[in-house]
């Protein structure tokens, strides 16, 4: 895939926000999944209550590859550990994420 210029700042590096909902992203899916799983309906229903990201390293171009790791799957609530590396397998960026797990009683839809 090409350059986005509308994902990168004026001084052409990616922008913090790409880094943030990467993050989100992969650790929603890995909840989603697990709460699925777990209650018997293929994917559960997740949503984000907190997402701390660190910026360690600018990206200019190349691939990124997010690894979400599980830190605490509970009752109520999940914590997910993101790592953002580049092409070169240096780390660019680390997150934690908590989620809520919904219940029927509690989904938005």
């Amino acid at each position: 895939m090409g350059r986005r210029p509308h994902l990168y700042q004026p001084d052409g590096i990616m922008h913090g926000g790409v880094h943030c909902a990467a993050i989100e992203t992969a650790a929603s899916v890995g909840a989603a999944l697990w709460l699925g799983d777990r209650v018997g309906v293929g994917i559960g229903r997740v949503v984000g209550v907190s997402n701390q990201t660190d910026f360690l390293r600018p990206v200019e171009h190349g691939s990124l590859t997010a690894l979400a790791t599980p830190i605490h799957r509970g009752r109520t609530q999940q914590l997910w550990l993101v790592e953002i590396s580049d092409d070169r397998e240096r780390l660019v960026a680390r997150g934690q994420v908590r989620l809520q797990n919904l219940t029927a009683a509690e989904d938005p839809q």
